[in-house]
């Protein structure tokens, strides 16, 4: 199956994705894979650090004339900032030159320093840091192509920021990407979009951070990728496994999701028709989309619908937070890393790539195939049977 493991840190001289389970014969450039880390970087209150992190990418293996191998794909995204860091980041032996000894709350500082006996903060926050999504983007370009084999699309939206937030039913189609990532939040309401910018200004003017929440779809996702049968091939669950892993998340829900708790069943649950158009479910139509295109941990043909929560920034621009210095026994407060006001249009960019390594794994695991022309066939070939509804369910 697919699977991918990242390796770097946020200061150090590159990062690194290797994805092994690819099939051989998919098309694959740098380009894509720099567009996607392009769209990460998008977003009013990003830091600074976005305007200059430009995102160099090297394929070193596993790709031959712009076309995947069937070996492992090994990706290196190099920091163009090394230099600055080439000393106090070395993998030689010596001596940090200025310690980080007074974690941070809301960080992974203290509980990773106390997990491995660290008396530097900087040897943990240098891999917890956000920077490591950068490698799952671009492991998740790489499952994007594979899916738009199948014509599978996936988008995202801004619905939250702060307290700014737009209808949670104006959503994107499948073709309106490029529009959502023109917003300067990635948000489809303009309305919603001047109030989150707002919102922003003044976190920022005050050194504050904020959260928010965004919205990943999948559009053409076929019925039965995932199971009911085992607990760990759930759809939702590796689903929302895969998002909950985003640094800051802290909720994910998949379609109607809470509200559903304060609803009767009756008005809960999706109806089912015969639809010729439905071609992704065989041809039955849910009327309504409230289970988010998953029933029983399997896809329903439906698009699929998650929100992912982030909490507020715990970095800030202003060092207010108590802590204490862990060598000292002092109390203080939490030294200023350079950090973003929030990173919540990121977040979507993000969500996609998880849902797409998500989606290209269990549609691996449901077609098989060593290439691309036997993974698309097999594909086609349960489509067939899929459509093939049987002759009395249909209206006379």
């Amino acid at each position: 199956m697919l699977r991918f493991l990242t390796a770097g840190e946020s200061h150090g001289p590159s990062l690194t994705v290797i994805v092994e389970g690819l099939p051989a014969g998919l098309p694959i450039t740098a380009e894509q894979i720099g567009d996607q880390l392009a769209r990460r970087r998008l977003g009013y209150g990003r830091g600074p650090r976005m305007r200059f992190e430009r995102d160099e990418i090297r394929l070193t293996g596993g790709i031959r004339h712009g076309r995947t191998l069937g070996s492992p794909v090994s990706i290196e995204i190099l920091n163009t900032e090394w230099p600055k860091w080439e000393i106090e980041m070395s993998p030689a032996p010596g001596t940090p030159t200025d310690k980080l000894t007074a974690p941070r709350p809301g960080h992974a500082d203290l509980v990773g320093m106390q997990k491995y006996g660290f008396d530097d903060a900087r040897d943990v926050l240098e891999r917890a840091s956000a920077r490591e999504t950068t490698a799952r983007v671009a492991a998740g370009a790489l499952a994007r192509a594979l899916l738009a084999e199948l014509g599978i699309s996936i988008v995202s939206h801004v619905v939250r920021i702060g307290a700014a937030a737009t209808n949670i039913d104006d959503r994107p189609g499948p073709d309106d990407l490029s529009q959502v990532d023109d917003s300067e939040v990635r948000c489809l309401s303009s309305e919603a979009e001047a109030d989150m910018i707002t919102e922003i200004k003044a976190a920022a003017k005050e050194g504050d951070s904020l959260g928010g929440v965004a919205e990943v779809i999948a559009y053409g996702v076929p019925a039965g990728l995932g199971s009911h049968v085992h607990w760990d091939r759930k759809m939702d669950g590796l689903l929302a496994g895969a998002l909950m892993s985003i640094q800051a998340v802290k909720a994910v829900e998949i379609g109607d999701g809470m509200a559903q708790a304060t609803q009767r069943g009756s008005v809960a649950h999706d109806a089912i028709a015969i639809d010729d158009s439905a071609t992704s479910s065989g041809g039955y139509l849910r009327r309504t989309d409230h289970a988010g295109g998953l029933e029983g941990g399997m896809t329903s043909g439906a698009p699929l619908i998650a929100r992912v929560s982030m909490k507020p920034l715990a970095s800030l621009n202003r060092p207010v937070l108590e802590t204490v210095d862990v060598v000292t026994g002092e109390s203080t407060v939490s030294f200023k890393e350079r950090t973003d006001v929030t990173a919540v249009p990121a977040l979507g960019v993000i969500a996609e790539a998880m849902t797409a390594l998500v989606l290209a794994n269990e549609a691996l695991r449901k077609f098989g195939g060593d290439s691309v022309a036997e993974f698309t066939r097999n594909y086609e070939g349960y489509m067939a049977h899929l459509g093939e509804t049987p002759s009395a369910a249909r209206p006379a």
